[in-house]
């Protein structure tokens, strides 16, 4: 039996926002999963933002995506292990991800990957500033608000949900300028990488593709989106060569 030596990143899918052609990239998503050889493939780990907007109830979950877990199933009952960082657009994810197989992480979350040591996560939050948006993801990740939100009908809850969800940046087709080493996720990167140093940082959330050097000889990687059409924006490791790939070199 071949070893299985393969590890693919994804990020910000954005599963069900209704812009530009939703099915379109969710045939491009789920072409994408199928495409991932399950015999050399080791694990799967999804950044976040997969689902543009997600949220659990007991006994409720969002309709759609039928066929994305239906190619997640296949992966895991081959053996493929699949990982999941909840993002700031799925974050509200409990027990359903977990019932069928997949493991929730949180960022940051360190982990040996081919003799290689990789710090992985969304992104979103990491660094300094951001106060606003640390404040409302914290309003989000309180388990006292969350009941009192899953006290609403799924029909308007899912609503509101949506409807501020198409007022996000990915949503209005704003191009994110990556500040470099100004940007704050950058200076979190530098200064975690003194303290507790790794090979690779990969997170996604900005939407942009980005690999630069970190002081301290790692490489910071971040996931662009699948927002343009025709894209399968991915990265993967094999063995010892991380990169990023598209639709043409899937391993």
């Amino acid at each position: 039996m071949e070893e299985r030596t393969l590890t693919y990143f994804v990020s910000d899918v954005h599963l069900g926002l209704d812009v530009a052609d939703p099915a379109d990239r969710e045939a491009r998503f789920v072409r994408f999963l199928r495409g991932i050889p399950k015999d050399r493939t080791a694990a799967l780990y999804l950044l976040g933002d997969i689902w543009d907007f997600w949220y659990e109830y007991r006994d409720v979950v969002p309709k759609g995506s039928v066929r994305v877990f239906a190619a997640l199933m296949d992966l895991m009952d081959a053996g493929v292990a699949v990982y999941f960082f909840p993002g700031n657009h799925d974050i509200w994810c409990y027990h359903y991800f977990e019932d069928m197989g997949m493991r929730i992480l949180p960022q940051p979350f360190r982990v040996e990957i081919g003799g290689k040591v990789f710090c992985l996560g969304h992104g979103d939050g990491l660094g300094p500033g951001h106060f606003w948006y640390k404040v409302m993801r914290k309003c989000f990740k309180n388990r006292v608000l969350q009941r009192l939100f899953s006290m609403l009908h799924p029909w308007l809850a899912f609503r509101l949900g949506t409807g501020w969800s198409k007022k996000s940046r990915v949503a209005r087709r704003r191009e994110y300028v990556f500040k470099g080493a100004e940007e704050p996720l950058f200076q979190w990167a530098a200064a975690s990488q003194k303290a507790h140093p790794v090979d690779f940082y990969v997170f996604g959330h900005f939407h942009v593709q980005v690999d630069m050097e970190v002081p301290g000889g790692a490489r910071l990687f971040v996931l662009k989106d699948w927002m343009a059409p025709g894209s399968m924006p991915y990265l993967y490791c094999n063995g010892m060569s991380v990169g990023f790939g598209s639709s043409k070199n899937i391993e």
